[in-house]
């Protein structure tokens, strides 16, 4: 008798939902500190796009469906079209919980647990449903395209799929498919020899003329490996209890997500309340354009001066909670703050 339990990979209907009002203090800033807050909003939604890629192979396509879906129609145009489709209030709940716990998670598995979810709908009726949209009618072909790539996979819940991990125990972005936990192990020691954070990296293994090539690619907006960041990019061999093994460093993983952040964070520079801010934003693009993790390190410094800034931010890659090695960070940014109003009342 199976022990299979698809609810475990259910959002339930009536999980909760919270309003992140920013209006009343955003409205209180001054015009440069809007300007400020503005461009690093602008670098942080960029990068947050970069979790898609970290999360599964079909988190990408799934974001541009539930983009043109929503952008063409409102939530409640899309729930009449499913009534008349013949979808229950409950079924079209469902949907909205699974949409919104996936931009909540930038993927489709949970940040926390590293389970997959999916929606609680007839997969039938949710390609009927998105075919007869209007982003279809505006573009049948692409949606057609989008719902061919993800839609088996939206639903796919064969064991090694219904969780992130190495090899047939789950997957993983982080690795190409062929990577197992000895393979990140020897990358590892690799990374540690040539004094390279493994934090903004992606490892991808494969057979070139012959030989097996472990390819560490380097989060970056530049593709040349060129200039003075003093990283070991090119060809190595690295030999490990008597085993020699080719090692290849790359820059450019994710470039054109790490331009935008790169080139909003220098607008907002032009709009720093001070040098630490100012220095902070030059060191962290210096980092995206290069894949430095030592110039993020030295923004992080003056971040870290930075007493008391009425816009509070931080960008990078940042938390290691989803590669199953527990080395590589997902991206994360975030901008706050200070309620002008609220902190003249308490003080």
């Amino acid at each position: 008798m199976s022990d299979f339990d698809p609810s475990r990979f259910l959002i339930p209907n009536d999980v909760g939902f919270c309003l992140l009002e920013c209006k009343t203090a955003f409205e209180a800033l001054t015009p440069r500190e809007k300007q400020y807050s503005h461009y690093l909003a602008q670098a942080s939604f960029a990068g947050s796009l970069i979790c898609l890629f970290q999360t599964s192979p079909e988190s990408p396509g799934i974001f541009l469906l539930l983009q043109k879906l929503f952008r063409h129609q409102t939530v409640d145009e899309l729930q009449k079209l499913a009534e008349e489709q013949g979808w229950s209030d409950q079924e079209f709940q469902a949907f909205v919980v699974y949409a919104s716990a996936f931009l909540s998670n930038m993927g489709n598995y949970k940040s926390f647990g590293d389970t997959k979810f999916i929606p609680n709908v007839n997969a039938d009726k949710l390609k009927a449903l998105i075919l007869a949209s209007e982003a279809a009618k505006s573009d049948k072909v692409a949606i057609e395209d989008l719902w061919s790539r993800v839609g088996a996979m939206i639903f796919d819940l064969t064991p090694r799929l219904q969780k992130l991990g190495f090899g047939q125990k789950g997957i993983t972005s982080y690795f190409s498919g062929n990577c197992v936990h000895a393979d990140a192990e020897l990358a590892q020691k690799f990374l540690n020899s040539k004094d390279l954070s493994a934090y903004n990296t992606r490892l991808f293994k494969f057979e070139e003329n012959g030989k097996t090539i472990y390819e560490v690619r380097l989060a970056a907006s530049q593709t040349s490996q060129a200039g003075d960041s003093g990283l070991p990019f090119g060809e190595h061999q690295f030999t490990d209890k008597s085993v020699t093994t080719n090692f290849r460093v790359v820059q450019g993983d994710y470039a054109p997500l790490m331009n935008l952040v790169v080139q909003n964070l220098l607008k907002a520079k032009d709009f720093a309340a001070n040098e630490h801010e100012s220095r902070m934003l030059e060191e962290y693009a210096k980092s995206f354009s290069s894949g430095s993790i030592d110039a993020h390190k030295e923004g992080s410094r003056h971040w870290i001066k930075n007493k008391g800034p009425i816009i509070e931010t931080y960008i990078g890659f940042i938390e290691s909670y989803r590669d199953p090695y527990g080395v590589r960070g997902e991206f994360e940014g975030f901008v706050a703050m200070v309620n002008k109003d609220m902190s003249a009342k308490f003080e």
